[in-house]
């Protein structure tokens, strides 16, 4: 039993309400002939407005885990943690130009995953294959990362045991099954409103309760460098170039992963996306918001082995036990809005980019969205299984693993998209390699650790960045300097993927 009765309560009472939204999504939109192709499971028929899509693309970008963890990154290391917000402001004059020209194209030739797009640009299938491969393992830990959030909403008020998180995955794959992308379209705007509610709360009340904002980082200044290892509220000295790094990269990953690609590809036409990219900001303001919480946790006195609880330990502390319990819900439901997405993402790119480039009877669009149901059944139970039977510490770095990879799918994906000059499938194929290998070998060398910045050592000196930005230039040089030696090679291309297909 919980030892938080009251907070349970609240959270139960919650949840109910979300669950009870998901499966009446079914009815929402539902087009006459039936929920029978990817077009309409698993985009939603490409009907969402500007404010679906506000809340759908929101729903991608804060998640459960953004939640937990950036507050817990500022509350462990200072000012580093701040990346998520110059990253968050970043990615919107970048949605702006790629979103609408991703969607056009997507949207004319009917494709459902990026991966779609680079087999209609570039016509390679072990391109297809590579990118479909990388989305997929991208979004496991990603999912499973969602679900370390939920869980440590869970613990935070006693719930010990599986059980928990099994029965709340259970009804999360049960309605996104039956409603497909309207599930989370639906359950996104709850989500936010909910968390809109605990972030303005936790911001206003409690540094109150705490002499000002002025108190709390005196507390946290004085009290970062002692941690181990010592934080600050300002960058240090050779902080600067791994702090930027990570903000870019990410931006540039976060548009690259499926998820965002089918809340990309579910919205009404390019003027949406337009329209989201200028309101998507509040997201941003939230996000800074929130970010504090980490110092005021600090201030609190809230004291915690492992990072990920300090949050919710925070609100069970200083906030009454039924809003305490409110905001665990509102953390609990922000796992399942990306994880419903993620899995339908998923399902996406096994159908049509894997099961579908390898089956020699194409399926037909009613066979597409029963074998992507199941997949995306499959994938939520994999995720489960991988929280369960792993540390949650193994899905972070396998999600910093993931960061890295997605971002090798620029040139294929984004560079495709826009320019004229045919880059050569192979040198694009080569590109994607090395950047796997290279961004993966830092990774390793980095144990995983470091939050992925890596210490370069070039002329003498030594630059610390993020691994997915130098991973990501050898791909770029790879696909654009190999392009015109494989076209001087005519022969080559043809022969060796006719090799290949046999």
């Amino acid at each position: 039993m919980s030892t938080y009765p009251v907070a349970f309560a609240v959270f139960c009472a919650a949840f109910a309400l979300v669950t009870i939204a998901g499966f009446l999504a079914a009815r929402w939109r539902r087009p006459t002939g039936g929920m029978h192709s990817l077009e309409e499971w698993g985009l939603g028929g490409r009907s969402f407005g500007t404010v679906i899509t506000w809340f759908l693309l929101g729903g991608d970008v804060y998640t459960a885990y953004t939640v937990i963890a950036v507050p817990a990154a500022l509350y462990g290391a200072g000012a580093m943690g701040f990346f998520a917000v110059p990253y968050t402001i970043l990615i919107y004059p970048y949605m702006m130009v790629v979103l609408p020209r991703l969607w056009k194209t997507c949207h004319r030739h009917g494709y459902v995953t990026f991966a779609d797009l680079a087999r209609g640009r570039f016509g390679f299938r072990p391109l297809t294959v590579a990118i479909a491969l990388t989305g997929i393992l991208a979004l496991m830990p990603y999912i499973a990362l969602q679900l370390v959030g939920m869980k440590v909403a869970l613990a935070a008020m006693g719930l010990e045991g599986e059980w928990p998180l099994i029965i709340a995955f259970v009804i999360l794959a049960v309605y996104t099954y039956s409603a497909g992308l309207r599930a989370p379209a639906i359950i996104a705007v709850i989500k936010d409103l909910m968390l809109y509610i605990m972030v303005f709360a936790a911001i206003i009340l409690l540094p109150a309760k705490l002499g000002g904002f002025a108190h709390v980082f005196a507390i946290a200044k004085a009290a970062l460098p002692t941690h181990t290892p010592a934080g600050s509220t300002l960058l240090k000295a050779g902080q600067s170039l791994p702090y930027a790094t990570l903000a870019i990269g990410s931006a540039l990953a976060l548009i690259l992963y499926p998820h965002t690609a089918t809340a990309t590809l579910s919205s009404s036409g390019p003027q949406t996306l337009r329209r989201n990219a200028a309101l998507l900001p509040a997201y941003t303001l939230m996000l800074g918001l929130l970010a504090l919480l980490g110092y005021v946790a600090i201030a609190a006195g809230v004291v915690s082995p492992d990072k990920s609880e300090v949050i919710p330990l925070l609100f069970l502390k200083m906030f009454p036990e039924w809003f305490a319990g409110f905001c665990l819900a509102a953390v609990a439901v922000g796992a399942l809005v990306p994880a419903a997405i993620m899995s339908i993402a998923a399902a996406n790119l096994f159908t049509r980019n894997l099961w579908g480039e390898f089956v020699r009877t194409p399926l037909t669009p009613a066979k597409e969205a029963a074998q992507a149901k199941i997949v995306s059944l499959v994938v939520k139970f994999g995720a489960l299984a991988f929280v369960l039977e792993t540390p949650g510490s193994y899905a972070i770095e396998m999600q910093l693993l993931g960061g890295i990879w997605i971002t090798q799918l620029f040139p294929a994906v984004v560079c495709g998209a826009f320019l004229r000059r045919r880059l050569h499938p192979w040198a694009v194929f080569t590109g994607w390699a090395a950047g796997m290998i290279c961004g993966s070998a830092m990774a390793i060398a980095l144990e995983f650790k470091g939050s992925g910045v890596y210490p370069m050592h070039v002329f003498g000196q030594t630059w610390a960045m993020y691994a997915a930005i130098p991973a990501l230039l050898l791909n770029l040089l790879c696909s654009f300097g190999l392009s015109p030696v494989f076209e001087s090679i005519r022969a080559f291309p043809e022969h060796i993927e006719s090799v290949i297909a046999i």
